[in-house]
């Protein structure tokens, strides 16, 4: 089985292509486990999936300077925007996926850390609608 190191990841964040301010990012997908179980089960509990939800994390290097991600950030804030992101920069390929969709911009944390850190911001926004995984 190949392994990866992760180099060059690509993040696109409401047109912005914001790699070159992103330490960390994850996309986490998961889908609700409902209960169906009935006594004909014998006492063994059956679940079917319900609604699928997500969330994209993002670990930024914080940059103040205009035209640099805070000020890109700011504006989007409480805005719904598209997002991309992929494990390396290269095209979208079969071994190179691109997942995709809508994330709400719920927070923004301009100054975070402490004495000696470097000046990074975390962040965690919920996806809106359906994501997608495209290998074209």
């Amino acid at each position: 089985m190949p392994k990866m190191v992760l180099l060059a990841q690509y993040l696109n964040l409401a047109g912005n292509d914001l790699s070159e301010h992103t330490r960390k990012a994850e996309v986490s997908i998961e889908v609700e486990d409902k209960d169906v179980t009935t006594y004909a089960s014998l006492g063994w509990k059956v679940v079917i999936g319900g609604l699928k939800s997500g969330e994209l994390g993002i670990e930024f290097l914080q940059d103040v300077a205009p035209g640099e991600i805070d000020s890109i950030m700011w504006p989007l804030l409480g805005t719904v925007v598209p997002f991309e992101t992929r494990l390396d920069n290269a095209a979208v390929s079969a071994s190179n996926p691109e997942y995709a969709g809508s994330v709400l911009i719920n927070g923004w944390n301009p100054i975070e850390g402490s004495v000696g850190d470097e000046a990074s911001v975390s962040v965690g926004y919920p996806t809106s609608g359906a994501v997608t995984r495209s290998t074209s």
